[in-house]
């Protein structure tokens, strides 16, 4: 079984994406999850919390605002309050929300506008007082420190919502997977394209706008960041990039998030400039070989502790302990956000260990640096790796158990160059 590919429209004689199902099946596992909880509602001010919920979105430049807010009572539909002009927007196309639950209403614009955290938890208060829910634990995913004591003042008990949020999201329905995958097909193409332009002189920068100006011209709805990271700057981990010139063997890593729908891609990808030293095909190595063990252990049940045993010690590859090395040895899960469970890291999941469930996707990454005080680091890309019953699944069909390790298997398009060439050559020879 292999994971469907399709385009980024809808057409009417193929069934891909059901999006009405999506927006369905994701607010019917946020009830049931409440439900089951002591919480009397739900709160939400993060936007991936809120798009899941109520399947609205007024553009990535409203993410770092804490503007907008919905609100998820027990046994009852979710009520939005939105920035201004979109909650009639809503209105007129979000037909799910019906008539009089898109509403008009901000918070404090993270403290720009004031007196709005008292209209803020007025407009709580009034809901939960019409269901008799005032009392009741309400989960708050995030909050502003105003609102949150506006909200006690107003008779609120306000409880950690997150956690809760984070386990209705960590399974994902076939929908969100489609979506997934469609949003890792677009990095394919622009891993594709950036391959072709890299050369000696081309800069981090110049590499950023390339991968921009694919995914972009693909459908992409945000391209959160990509890291462009090169020769000397690969070790340790900067995660930012610069306008450093590409030269002649460097390595260079890239790490592309951006969302399709909503849902994003964690996909790092690894190449040498023209050619690799010795040092630098051995670190590669070694960072596969981490994390082919990884990935050979992902089936349902198993935890991220026993995942994570597998990776080096902190001290192993240069430094003092695991906080200090966070990330570099990783895992976590990817939705509509790329903050999601599991979790995987030895600084974590000893302690907390998480078991893997059919359903989740989720990213690997394994880091390590080379001889010659360069870096690779490696990661399966997050919408490829889903764990179901049967072992794991990519978009090519199932995940073989072993890997081609020359270049030319690796990049046949080196080979076929070298042949045509030479070809040519003989045929023009005299």
């Amino acid at each position: 079984m292999a994971l469907r590919t399709y385009g980024t429209m809808q057409v009417d004689w193929e069934q891909r994406a059901d999006l009405d199902r999506l927006r369905r099946e994701r607010l019917a596992r946020t009830k049931a999850h409440l439900k089951e909880s002591s919480l009397g509602a739900l709160l939400c001010f993060d936007m991936a919390n809120i798009r899941y919920i109520t399947a609205t979105h007024i553009g990535t430049w409203a993410m770092d605002k804490l503007i907008r807010f919905c609100l998820l009572p027990q046994d009852d539909e979710p009520i939005m309050w939105d920035f201004g002009s979109a909650a009639r927007h809503h209105k007129l196309y979000n037909p799910w929300l019906g008539d009089e639950r898109s509403r008009a209403g901000i918070s404090t614009l993270r403290g720009a506008v004031e007196g709005r955290a008292e209209s803020v938890a007025d407009k709580i208060r009034v809901e939960l007082e019409m269901r008799g829910l005032l009392g009741e634990p309400v989960g708050v995913d995030m909050i502003e420190l105003p609102v949150l004591k506006a909200l006690q003042d107003a008779g609120v008990q306000v409880v950690d919502g997150q956690a809760l949020m984070q386990d209705v999201r960590k399974l994902k329905t076939q929908d969100e997977i489609i979506l997934l995958n469609t949003a890792c097909t677009m990095v394919d193409a622009a891993y594709d394209e950036l391959y072709r332009a890299m050369r000696p002189g081309f800069r981090e920068n110049d590499c950023v706008a390339l991968v921009n100006k694919v995914l972009f011209e693909l459908g992409s709805e945000h391209v959160e960041g990509v890291n462009a990271i090169s020769g000397e700057r690969c070790s340790p981990h900067p995660h930012v990039f610069t306008d450093r010139m590409l030269r002649p063997g460097d390595p260079a890593y890239f790490d592309i998030i951006h969302a399709y729908n909503g849902y994003r891609t964690c996909y790092y990808r690894t190449f040498a400039v023209g050619s690799a030293s010795r040092a630098l095909i051995d670190s590669y190595a070694r960072c596969r070989d981490i994390l082919d063990r990884a990935i050979s252990m992902i089936r349902p049940g198993v935890t991220t502790a026993e995942v994570v045993e597998t990776f080096p010690r902190a001290e192993e590859f240069g430094f003092a302990d695991e906080e200090a090395a966070f990330a570099l040895q990783y895992g976590h899960g990817v939705g509509l956000s790329i903050w999601e469970k599991p979790i995987f890291s030895r600084l974590v999941s000893f302690d907390y260990p998480e078991t893997i469930e059919e359903g989740m996707v989720f990213a690997l990454e394994t880091f390590w640096p080379s001889s010659d005080g360069y870096a690779v680091i490696t990661r399966f890309p997050a919408e490829e790796l889903l764990v179901t019953a049967g072992g794991q699944y990519t978009s090519a069909g199932p995940l073989p158990g072993e890997r081609e390790v020359t270049s030319n298997q690796n990049n046949p398009r080196v080979t076929d160059a070298v042949v045509d060439s030479a070809r040519y050559e003989g045929a023009n020879a005299r």
